[in-house]
């Protein structure tokens, strides 16, 4: 195979598995903040875990899903290198080396959704582009500050405009007015002033109008009137969406502020609420994409899905009336909910291979 072909499935396999360790390194690093105890890796690692959800783990399965997308070899070399920033952080080596392969590995993801942009110029193509260039932006800062916080507003937008991205592309199928498009733009401007300038208003305003936009506009609304996957996929949107907006509101807040009281709440909104409720929806489709497994719908997939949601309102609630007893159950009840929803694949699949092909 040339040096520009497509990484086989099996080759893509063992960079998901290094995406997967960060993502059990980072639920056990964020317990630890919260006072459980856990191996002593995953507590050593507790400084880092918003790089290891966010870089590590996301920015591994986006770039894998991107370098998929493009179908070069050298694409992949971006899932890579977050996935080895990942172990080096859990690992304990010395910061600069996770710091600098997350850094490579976001210049990677913008290579990669250049392809994508050379082949089609759309207002999606350059909001995914300007994602990965958000995750390097915070990247830098934090190589450059030492400081997580630094990074906190760029690697939230590189999951939001990552998902709103995708979700634009996806309106070219309904009789969207024009008037759709220049608002999406516009709250992506606002997003962008409002992380470049730290202004917390805006940053929250555009969190909320977002939110709006996609519930507004989304295919998922005529999508939750349908049935099996389809119907799934729209009820993790939609769900993702409210949670999206309750982050803006308590953003309006200052609750983005290092320090605010509320900072737990609104950061797990977005991460827990709106990205993993995305998470829990595209599973089925983007898994069998890139290993070439297919994962069956099944109702219980609403299991988990109702399981994140009510184990995440009680976390919010619990850091909303500051009762830590309710914010750290609730966090713990977070990590088991993905752990079943991992189970749930998991069993889905092996149904599937002892029914073979019909």
């Amino acid at each position: 195979m040339s040096a520009s072909g497509d990484l086989r499935p099996g080759g893509r396999l063992p960079l998901l598995f290094f995406g997967m360790l960060s993502l059990l390194g980072g639920v056990l690093a964020g317990l630890a903040r919260l006072g459980w105890e856990v191996p002593t890796a995953a507590a050593q690692a507790a400084g880092v875990h918003g790089p290891l959800m966010i870089t590590a783990f996301f920015g591994t399965v986006i770039s894998l899903e991107r370098a998929v997308a493009a179908g070069r070899r050298w694409a992949y070399l971006a899932p890579l290198a977050a996935g080895a920033g990942g172990l080096t952080l859990l690992a304990g080596a010395p910061l600069l080396i996770g710091q600098t392969l997350g850094s490579l590995a976001a210049l990677g993801l913008i290579a990669a959704s250049g392809v994508a942009l050379r082949r089609q110029v759309a207002a999606f193509t350059v909001v995914l582009t300007l994602a990965a260039a958000c995750w390097l932006v915070g990247n830098g800062l934090w190589l450059l500050t030492g400081d997580v916080n630094a990074g906190i507003a760029w690697w939230l937008l590189f999951l939001v405009l990552t998902i709103a991205g995708e979700r634009l592309e996806l309106t070219r199928f309904l009789p969207t007015p024009p008037i759709a498009q220049r608002l999406f733009i516009g709250i992506v401007a606002a997003l962008l002033g409002a992380a470049a300038f730290g202004s917390q208003p805006l940053f929250g305003g555009g969190l909320l109008a977002l939110a709006g936009w996609l519930l507004r506009y989304d295919i998922a609304r005529r999508n939750i009137k349908t049935a099996g996957l389809t119907r799934f996929i729209a009820a993790c949107l939609l769900s993702g969406y409210a949670w999206l907006a309750a982050a803006g509101l308590l953003g309006l807040a200052g609750a983005f502020s290092p320090g605010h009281p509320w900072r737990d709440a609104a950061l797990h909104a977005i991460s827990l609420g709106f990205v993993f409720a995305m998470v829990f929806g595209h599973a089925p489709i983007i898994f069998p994409a890139v290993t070439r497994i297919k994962i069956p719908y099944h109702p219980a997939l609403y299991l988990p899905l109702v399981l994140l949601h009510l184990s995440l309102a009680l976390r919010v609630f619990g850091g909303l009336s500051e009762r830590f007893a309710l914010r750290q159950h609730g966090a713990l009840l977070n990590g088991l909910v993905l752990l079943i929803f991992i189970a749930t694949l998991v069993t889905l699949v092996r149904r599937n291979a002892q029914r073979g092909p019909r």
